[in-house]
């Protein structure tokens, strides 16, 4: 299993964000009995991308390459892990707490235990499909290789999202 250091390593330094996600991700393994996601096994929807995030990649295995790390950003410390194999989800959610510095938070979060920090909540959405793999298509316009679900047609022409213009009669 991955430590608090192999986190530091990967964020680059110490901080209460990191511990947040390192938490977040110890309470998931221990209430979902997760392991290490080498494909999409895990799941995590994160509503922030803060530090903690960075924690949640290396404990968990999730990821934006594979698919099973996606964002739903509400500017939250919430996040809901899911597992594949059970079915089985989680949200947990920080607890508030105001008045502390950058330096006695870290301090604070450091010393928790993650039942102390989260709020454990039923998930609010649900587990997404797995990430699908598209064809690919050269837009005519930038000659830049782009994904089939990205494409719109103009015309015959086959256009990227940001060579593609709306159409928009009311725009004068």
């Amino acid at each position: 299993m991955k430590t608090w250091n192999d986190c530091v390593a990967f964020h680059g330094h110490e901080c209460g964000g990191l511990t947040i996600g390192y938490k977040a991700s110890l309470y998931a393994i221990e209430l979902l009995n997760l392991e290490f996601s080498a494909d999409e096994q895990v799941v995590c929807i994160a509503e922030n991308d803060a530090c903690g995030v960075d924690a949640i990649q290396v404990m968990l295995g999730c990821s934006i390459g594979k698919g099973n790390l996606l964002f739903h950003m509400r500017g939250k410390s919430a996040y809901s892990f899911y597992n594949r194999k059970t079915g089985e989800s989680v949200r947990l959610v920080l607890k508030p707490r105001q008045g502390m510095t950058k330096e006695e938070s870290f301090a604070y979060y450091q010393a928790c235990r993650p039942e102390e920090m989260f709020e454990v909540k039923e998930t609010t959405i649900s587990l997404p499909e797995k990430a699908q793999l598209f064809a690919s298509y050269v837009c005519d316009c930038c000659g830049e290789v782009t994904g089939a679900n990205w494409i719109r047609l103009a015309g015959e022409k086959k256009l990227c999202f940001d060579c593609w213009q709306v159409y928009n009669r009311f725009d004068i």
